[in-house]
C-alpha cells in the first residue's frame, strides 16, 4: 500500500506543485490576518503592539449593540444586501427566460455579450460614470426634467435615492453574468417536455409557466439559499465609491463603517469587533442556508 502510495506521488507530484501557489496566497491573504483578531479584544493600541494591549473581553461585542450607529448600520446592511438579492434573482431569471425565447442565435449571443460587459467593469471606474450620470444636472436628471418635468433628484445625495440608485445599478452590472447561470440550466430541460405540452394545446406562455419553470426550479432554490450567506455583503466597493456623509444614515453598511471607524477614527478594537461579529454571523448563515440547499434541491459541492 505504501508503495502505490509513493508511485502514485510520484506521477502526480506536479500537480500537487501546482496547489502551492494558492495555498501560499490563501495562507498569506485569507489566514495570517486572522491574528489581528485579537484586536477585539484588546484596547488595541498600535505602539503597544498586540503583545502590550491590554485585555478587555467582550467590552467591544457588548458596544456594538450600544453604539446608536452600529444597529443602524447593520440595517442599512441587511435592507441593501436584501434587495441586491431579491432583485439579482428575479431580474436575470426573467431576462433568461426571454432570451431563452429568440430563435435567432446570432441576436441572442450578442445580447448576451453586451450585458455581460458590464460584470468586467470595476466599482472604480462605474462609480466615476454614475457620479456624473447621476448628478443634479446628469443626463438622467435632464431626461426626466425634459420629458417629464421632474424636478432634479439628488440619486446619490438622499438617503431613500441612494438606495435605489445603488441596487438598480448592482443589478445592471451583474444580471448579465448571472443570467448565465439560469441559461445553463435552460440547455438541460428535456426537449421532449414542451413537444408534449405543445401537442396538448399549450402556448409558449403556457410552456414557460408550467414546463420551463418547473424544470429549473431547483437551480433558482440553489441560487437564492446560497445568494442569501451574503445578506450581510453590502458590496464594500459600490457603497465606498458612491456615497457621502450626507447619506450615511441610510447609505452606509458594515464595511464602509468598519473602515470608517479603524482607519478614520483609529478605533481598530471596536472595528475588528464588528467584523469580526459579520464574519461569525455569515459564516451561520452560510452552513444553514447550504443544508436548506441541500435539503430542498439536493445540492452538495463534496
Amino acid at each position: 500500500m505504501e508503495a502505490s502510495s509513493a508511485s502514485r506521488f510520484r506521477r502526480t507530484w506536479i500537480l500537487y506543485a501546482m496547489l502551492l501557489p494558492g495555498i501560499g496566497f490563501a495562507l498569506v491573504f485569507n489566514y495570517m490576518p486572522m491574528l489581528g483578531l485579537v484586536m477585539a479584544f484588546q484596547d488595541y493600541q498600535p505602539y503597544q503592539g498586540f503583545t502590550g494591549s491590554a485585555w478587555v473581553g467582550w467590552k467591544h461585542f457588548e458596544q456594538i449593540f450600544t453604539d446608536p450607529f452600529a444597529p443602524k448600520v447593520i440595517g442599512n446592511t441587511v435592507i441593501i444586501s436584501g434587495l441586491k438579492i431579491i432583485f439579482n434573482l428575479l431580474v436575470p431569471l426573467v431576462f433568461a427566460l426571454l432570451l431563452n425565447e429568440l430563435r435567432h442565435m446570432k441576436v441572442k449571443s450578442t445580447i448576451q455579450t453586451l450585458v455581460y460587459l458590464p460584470h468586467f467593469l470595476s466599482w472604480v471606474i462605474l462609480s466615476g460614470i454614475l457620479l456624473d450620470v447621476l448628478s443634479i444636472h446628469g443626463i438622467v436628471n435632464e431626461i426626466l426634467n425634459s420629458l417629464f418635468g421632474v424636478s432634479p433628484i439628488m440619486f446619490l445625495g438622499d438617503g431613500d435615492w441612494f438606495r435605489v440608485s445603488v441596487v438598480a445599478s448592482d443589478v445592471w452590472k451583474e444580471f448579465g453574468f448571472n443570467t448565465i447561470v439560469f441559461l445553463a440550466a435552460l440547455t438541460a430541460v428535456n426537449p421532449a417536455l414542451y413537444e408534449a405540452s405543445e401537442i396538448d394545446g399549450a402556448n409558449r406562455w403556457k410552456q414557460t409557466l408550467h414546463v420551463t419553470i418547473p424544470a429549473i426550479m431547483p437551480i433558482v432554490v440553489v441560487v437564492a439559499t446560497l445568494s442569501l450567506s451574503s445578506i450581510l455583503n453590502g458590496s464594500f466597493d459600490q457603497i465606498f465609491n458612491l456615497y457621502s456623509p450626507i447619506v450615511y444614515d441610510k447609505g452606509d453598511i458594515i464595511d464602509t463603517f468598519v473602515y470608517r471607524t479603524a482607519l478614520q477614527s483609529g478605533q481598530f478594537s471596536f472595528a475588528t469587533a464588528v467584523g469580526m461579529f459579520k464574519s461569525v454571523v455569515g459564516l451561520l448563515f452560510i452552513a444553514v442556508f447550504y443544508r436548506i440547499a441541500y435539503v430542498y434541491a439536493d445540492y452538495r459541492i463534496f
